[in-house]
């Protein structure tokens, strides 16, 4: 029975990523033809020519027919289906005629509203076994992760690839964590979301031929903000809450700062900057490409934190073995951080596409070469002028 299961799962994500994959051609199309096209008109674009932004379509129709097939039809699944089709029609208008800030956040807030409705709340949280009930808090409180974690993947949508990757990555977490505490039901639908997003990757990355828009990053944040508070807050772990914290810090961290920061400079917390982590990665000399594995990198290490905080795994010390495999995995992120950092040293880690010319590796050979003459020749002399002090002496 469990290998049929796992075999499910994995047609499901097939069959998802396929979908998305073959919907994304006339997803492009359609983009042209409406008008939903982003043009490069100032210096927060990472891109030079015109590229289609609605992508997030075909993401939402992979999801809405690959869910459709493998799932059974629940009250969390419907929630997923209208309010991330009324947030993708909202993201198709906005990525054509850009819309007001004001205006999507009240669209952003009916669909959380839609979700809390249909029984999708946060009600309490469990600490140390300690189950603590959130009240009249719990309405509030999932609201404003709804919202917040929606807007959040939209605020780190910035360079090829990075929003659908996080949101990839995100989604395999979840699955895990999921896949561990034996909830089967909402296992099926994160794979079959991480499917869509994976289908429509190969167009989105660097250099990208589409991107996802408002129309993907808003439905991609709303899908993974209800299964969280689902599948995730409400399971009977000793550190349920922290998963989700976990899988989502990147992006949450980054859209916190992005408010504080425009807050301090008296601007509106919807006012795009350039300030985003993935801005100062390529500021530092980074290339998009380097720039969004890193953040990968870092999102993988906090779902492994996420993965092993569930019960099921590392059943003696737990904490103390999730710790340290979380260190261990930061500790080399940080190794393979400074050697990027380095253009010296960059070329040679074998993470970029511009390797070492034969031209550079013999100009840097012989550099050492000189070095190392010029430094015996300097011992050389150090060591004669010793010679003529000791013979005075």
């Amino acid at each position: 029975m469990e290998t049929i299961n796992i075999l499910y799962n994995i047609v499901a994500v097939v069959f998802a990523a396929l979908i998305a994959f073959t919907l994304t051609p006339p997803t492009r199309v359609l983009a042209f033809k409406i008008g939903a096209v982003d043009v490069p008109l100032d210096n927060r674009r990472m891109h030079t020519k015109p590229i289609p932004r609605i992508g997030g379509l075909a993401i939402f129709l992979s999801f809405w027919i690959s869910t459709m097939l493998f799932c059974s039809l629940t009250p969390e699944l419907a929630s997923i289906w209208v309010g991330g089709g009324i947030l993708v029609i909202l993201g198709v208008l906005d990525d054509i005629y850009r819309l007001k800030p004001g205006l999507k956040f009240v669209v952003q807030l009916l669909a959380a509203v839609f979700a809390v409705v249909n029984g999708c709340v946060i009600d309490h949280i469990n600490i140390g076994g300690e189950y603590i009930m959130l009240g009249v808090f719990s309405y509030p409180l999932t609201l404003l992760w709804i919202v917040g974690l929606t807007n959040a993947i939209n605020f780190i949508d910035g360079l090829d690839g990075l929003a659908c990757g996080v949101s990839l990555i995100s989604s395999i977490s979840l699955f895990c964590v999921l896949l561990l505490q034996g909830d089967s039901e909402f296992a099926v639908i994160t794979a079959i979301l991480a499917g869509a997003c994976l289908g429509f990757l190969p167009f989105n990355s660097n250099p990208a031929r589409i991107f996802m828009g408002d129309t993907g990053a808003l439905f991609l944040g709303y899908a993974l903000a209800v299964i969280s508070v689902q599948g995730v807050f409400k399971l009977h772990a000793v550190l349920s809450f922290i998963a989700p914290l976990m899988v989502f810090a990147f992006p949450i961290l980054d859209t916190f700062f992005a408010i504080f920061r425009r807050l301090l400079a008296g601007k509106s917390p919807f006012a795009p900057d350039r300030g985003h982590l993935h801005h100062r990665l390529v500021d530092m000399g980074f290339t998009q490409k380097e720039s969004v594995n890193i953040l990968y990198a870092i999102c993988g290490i906090l779902g492994l934190v996420a993965v092993f905080c569930t019960e099921s795994m590392f059943a003696n010390g737990r904490a103390i073995r999730s710790f340290c495999v979380a260190g261990i995995a930061l500790l080399i992120f940080l190794v393979n951080f400074v050697v990027m950092k380095n253009p010296d040293t960059r070329k040679h880690s074998g993470l970029t596409e511009d390797d070492v010319t034969v031209e550079e590796y013999l100009r840097i050979k012989e550099a050492e070469r000189a070095k190392r003459i010029a430094k015996k020749q300097e011992s050389g002399k150090n060591d004669a002028v010793t010679e003529q002090n000791d013979e005075k002496e």
